[in-house]
């Protein structure tokens, strides 16, 4: 099932019908760019696993990427800022 990458939540997707200016219903961020793509992967080179690919250095805007493929989304969702900041707090306060 795929996902938006912003928000998480289920696309109603046929096939790899994503045009560049598609945004998700939910949260309204644009769809085919390189979170959303099934090459993204953080932990590799330019965070994509396509070696031919032109990346772009804005992972969350719309692009034209020809090598884009809509991915599950979901597994690559952003934590929000307070998600961070309420984690690091725990790491470092006083016992």
């Amino acid at each position: 099932m795929t996902g938006c990458a912003h928000c998480g939540k289920p696309l109603d997707i046929v096939g790899n019908q994503v045009g560049r200016r598609d945004t998700c219903p939910h949260c309204s961020e644009e769809l085919r760019s390189c979170r959303n793509c099934r090459h993204f992967d953080p932990s590799v080179a330019k965070e994509c696993k396509e070696p031919f690919a032109d990346v772009p250095s804005d992972k969350d805007s719309a692009n034209f990427c020809e090598l884009f493929q809509i991915g599950e989304g979901g597994l690559h969702a952003k934590e929000s800022k307070d998600q961070l900041v309420s984690a690091a707090e725990s790491l470092f306060r006083k016992k």
